[in-house]
């Protein structure tokens, strides 16, 4: 199978290094619109299978022309950019994949339901770690039971070495952390979906030593198409971000203080955006390139083995020394990587624009997080 990664930062690495050590895969193009990016990735990963190229995905025939050939395609770029390379893969006749970011895209995006079907191919939005792997892991989980009530998602990337003032470290676009932040989110409650503020509802969550006690919160985005999926199915359904203790607080009063608007203000005679300010301050500011920790835990409450019992899915990721890929570029492009080979493959269970928990068959994508040492462990309690 030949397989196209767009964009050649952290993540573009991480799909195609997962790409690249996977045998079945005999060609992978990674492209960026700086070419010399996307060669030093193809230079630290050193296969002959692994071509770079040059690509300005606003270019929209560019891109079609480039993804023809291939047989999926890893959208590893800005998340406005994925409606319209959708339809490029759609034209071009390959399976598309991306990270997501943002629910109105995904929206639109799974809205070409029918020209994909006719053109015989998958187009999956949000397929990084949250929204992402855990639709995948809520669909292999919900399987198991014959009637669910709940349903809660908690997820988090995480600095091994912590450091004031907010103990969190730039893992994945800053765009995209305040889009999560600012956004309200969209969950179920009381058997209806509902939207709640984020940066609420505070929770406290008990991990392992050395870890300890971490708090999780609401925020956006990392439900996605669950809701939709699971109406009428259970009557609380819903997705925290882990952190460590007091970060909420602190950011919260950064959005509160207007820092996270988009809307531009005049400043002796300038028109400043606050949000692009903020943006800034914290990629100067934050470090981004310390070991790092991903925590997953995802509870299951209902009918399990014919009693009420609660099923809990823990999934604990740290930085791979060996190869030195993150936590969080495993978590998320792995699990791109391995929705992309199965689109390749014809391995989903329909061709169309599909949320991945709807046609990734969730037995085989967990055998193949397993093989990549992403392992769940479970426990069940009454």
């Amino acid at each position: 199978m030949k397989i196209l990664v767009l964009g050649a930062g952290r993540m573009g690495f991480g799909a195609a290094y997962d790409l690249i050590h996977n045998s079945e895969v005999e060609e992978v193009t990674i492209a960026d619109i700086a070419f010399a990016r996307a060669r030093e990735v193809a230079e630290k990963i050193g296969s002959k299978r692994l071509t770079p190229k040059q690509i300005d995905v606003s270019d929209y025939a560019q891109t079609v022309e480039l993804m023809r050939g291939h047989d999926a395609c890893i959208s590893c770029v800005v998340y406005h950019f994925n409606l319209e390379l959708a339809r490029a893969a759609i034209e071009s006749k390959v399976n598309f994949c991306d990270l997501g970011g943002n629910n109105a895209i995904v929206a639109a995006e799974l809205a070409l339901d029918d020209a994909a079907r006719a053109a015989r191919v998958n187009i999956i939005p949000d397929c990084g770690l949250a929204p992402g792997m855990v639709s995948v892991l809520v669909a292999h989980g919900a399987a198991r039971f014959s009637r669910l009530e709940a349903i809660h998602i908690r997820v988090g990337g995480l600095p091994q070495d912590p450091k004031p003032p907010l103990n969190y470290q730039i893992v994945f676009s800053v765009e995209g952390l305040i889009n999560e932040y600012v956004e309200r989110a969209r969950i179920i409650r009381g058997g209806k979906i509902i939207e709640v503020d984020s940066m609420t509802e505070i929770e406290t969550l008990a991990w392992p030593a050395p870890y300890g006690l971490l708090e999780a919160f609401q925020t956006s985005g990392g439900t996605s198409t669950l809701p939709e999926t699971f109406l009428g199915r259970v009557e609380e359904l819903d997705y925290k971000t882990i952190r460590y203790p007091g970060h909420c607080e602190k950011f919260r009063l950064l959005i509160d203080l207007g820092l996270a608007s988009s809307e531009e203000i005049e400043i002796d005679g300038a028109r400043v955006s606050p949000r692009r300010v903020l943006g800034e301050m914290l990629l100067r500011r934050l470090p981004a390139d310390g070991p790092d920790l991903v925590f997953i835990r995802i509870v299951f409450r209902g009918l399990l083995d014919g009693r009420r019992q609660t099923l809990v899915y823990d999934i604990i990721d740290r930085f791979d020394e060996k190869t030195g890929l993150s936590a969080m570029m495993r978590t998320t492009a792995f699990p791109a990587s391995i929705v992309a080979q199965m689109m390749a493959r014809g391995e989903t269970s329909e061709k169309g624009a599909l949320p991945q928990e709807r046609c990734i068959p969730p037995r085989a994508f967990v055998e193949e997080l397993d093989r990549r040492g992403i392992k769940i462990s479970e426990r069940i309690t009454a």
